[in-house]
């Protein structure tokens, strides 16, 4: 019997969200975002990728997969106050699996968002688990060459594996970029959910560590500028946000709750400081998992911080 798998790549459907009228005063992220352009330059492109399969080869709960359709529902009420070309370029579906054809899917088409979107628009992408990242680093590698990475998230997703897991993505950078070329800094670490081998590795690498307890000690000013010093320069950066970062009260619905976790003002207050260089062409957000979230919480904390990200880029680069 011949069984038709779905198709790797879903175009955009319509948004759907509250409605206060017409006009650019009533203005949210469903009335706006649109569906059907191509790449464009300067504009926030927005693709899903549906993907658990790394979750479930690391050993985590099931239900990241859904995470995109859950994103851009939390994301579809939220209003708009300044003039922005919102761009949903579709998802990317893993198929059984399959997750490096889906990885590969998805790095293509980053790479051709990133290479379309100029100096002026940056591409987010909505996980899926946190295999998300090397797909997502790779397509816009292709496009622009090396770019720094700051990551918030309670791991390293350093490991060894003899093949991609959610637990692996920057350790296959490392290995496509080479270890001189990688520039890796994690915020949130928690040292009991990290082996000794993964801190050093870390320092192999010579990643730039800053654990949850040391952020829990910081002012929001401080900790935003210790983000901005992790990712001085004049390079591209990739922000990844794993939402297991935050506390599990804020972020239930997580392929890991965090059982102490980084609070909800300071992630803000360093992924919007790091936005705010305007030097930020691709961002991830990962490990929503659908099904243990407790009223949307945790899909509302990710779409806010997406929306502030947005925001202090756009009003980094001028627009």
């Amino acid at each position: 019997m011949n069984t038709v798998s779905a198709p790797l790549f879903t175009p955009a459907s319509p948004w759907s969200g509250r409605d206060d009228g017409p006009g650019p005063e009533h203005a949210r992220w469903h009335s706006v975002v649109d569906t059907a352009s191509e790449p464009t330059e300067g504009a926030v492109h927005l693709l899903g990728f549906a993907s658990d399969e790394g979750v479930e080869r690391n050993g985590g709960r099931q239900g990241a997969a859904d995470g995109p359709e859950a994103l851009r529902a939390a994301l579809g009420s939220l209003a708009v106050h300044e003039r922005r070309l919102l761009i949903d370029a579709g998802t990317v579906t893993t198929q059984e699996d399959n997750l490096e054809s889906a990885q590969r899917e998805l790095s293509d088409r980053v790479r051709d968002l990133v290479a379309a979107q100029g100096t002026e628009g940056i591409t987010v992408v909505l996980g899926g688990g946190h295999e998300t990242s090397f797909a997502t680093h790779r397509g816009a590698y292709e496009a622009l060459g090396s770019m720094q990475i700051i990551n918030f998230d309670a791991h390293f997703d350093l490991r060894s594996a003899s093949r991609p897991t959610s637990g692996t993505p920057f350790r296959q950078i490392a290995e496509l970029v080479g270890r001189e070329a990688f520039d890796y800094s994690v915020f949130g670490i928690s040292r009991p959910n990290n082996t000794k081998v993964l801190f050093d590795t870390a320092a192999e690498l010579g990643v730039t560590t800053v654990e949850d307890t040391d952020l829990a000690t910081m002012t929001l000013a401080e900790a935003a500028t210790r983000a901005v010093e992790a990712v001085a320069g004049d390079l591209p950066i990739h922000l990844s946000i794993d939402l297991d970062v935050l506390p599990a009260s804020v972020a239930p619905g997580v392929s890991a709750p965090a059982g102490f976790g980084v609070e909800f003002a300071l992630v803000r207050a360093m992924v919007e400081a790091v936005a705010a260089t305007g030097r930020v062409a691709l961002v991830d957000v990962v490990e929503l998992n659908p099904e243990y979230d407790v009223d949307a919480r945790t899909a509302k904390a990710a779409a806010r911080l997406i929306d502030d990200i947005v925001s202090a880029h756009a009003a980094a680069v001028g627009e």
